[in-house]
């Protein structure tokens, strides 16, 4: 399904029936990410996977795609389906969409769940991480995506989920060079949202990984000491859907459950 939004054509899927639960995939990802999930979450709840802003199906809309304005795209997307409620659950990138549509549009979240992900803006050092990438995508974005997609996983399953790996890249590959960057110069300068985690009554999740090479484990326990949200941890990398996915779903399907 389409949606026109600023004369950007936004993709997305609407399955099953019963409260809503939006999943927002990750960088160099799309809806498909969620593909082998929606049989069980959809069961007893209506999932709406939406294509961000420069991934798979959807358009991009200028040259820096602000976290702000992925988050809009979703509230219309939500909007056209008359969806005034929904718990949102993001991947890493997606978490820091769904925490902008939870600053935006509070009224309008049920829960919130960031997977792989942190309230935190980024530092120097991981500012500085994000103009090398784009560097690097602007020689050459076939090998930044197969490095990228890599390195997510922890080192010892890159070779078990090899596989895996390869279908991955191969759909990162589809997307197009002005949307690695637009995503990545939004990255780069969207602002701490750590406020997120307290000022709300909504239910609030993190899913966190022992082994994630992208984002500090200890950091990510710190943001949510003396708060009321809940935390999982999972043993390996940042793929967690992929790497532990059986815990991944079950912990999922807690969450929306119990909202």
């Amino acid at each position: 399904m389409n949606l026109i939004y600023k004369n950007t054509s936004i993709a997305y899927t609407d399955t099953g029936k019963g409260s809503v639960v939006v999943l927002l995939h990750g960088f160099l990802e799309n809806k498909s990410m969620w593909k082998p999930f929606l049989p069980e979450f959809s069961k007893q709840h209506r999932i709406i996977c939406i294509d961000l802003l420069g991934h798979g199906d959807t358009g991009c809309l200028g040259y820096v795609h602000i976290m702000e304005l992925m988050a809009e795209t979703v509230e219309a997307v939500l909007k056209d389906l008359n969806i005034t409620k929904a718990t949102l659950i993001g991947h890493s990138m997606g978490g820091y969409v769904a925490l902008a549509f939870a600053e935006k549009y509070p009224e309008m979240v049920n829960g919130i769940c960031l997977m792989n992900s942190t309230a935190l803006a980024d530092n120097p050092e991981r500012k500085l991480g994000r103009d090398r990438a784009i560097e690097a995508v602007k020689q050459n974005h076939k090998t930044f995506i197969r490095i990228a997609i890599n390195n997510l996983f922890r080192p010892k399953n890159r070779e078990i989920f090899s596989e895996k790996i390869k279908e991955i890249v191969e759909n990162a590959l589809k997307t197009p060079l002005q949307g690695i960057i637009a995503a990545l110069e939004g990255m780069k300068i969207r602002p701490d949202r750590d406020h997120i985690l307290d000022d709300h009554e909504f239910d609030k999740l993190m899913i966190v990984s022992k082994k994630d090479p992208v984002l500090d484990y200890k950091n990510v326990i710190n943001q949510t000491k003396g708060r009321h949200v809940k935390l999982v941890e999972l043993p390996d990398g940042h793929m967690s859907h992929i790497e532990n996915m059986k815990e991944f779903s079950t912990t999922i399907m807690h969450f929306i459950e119990n909202l």
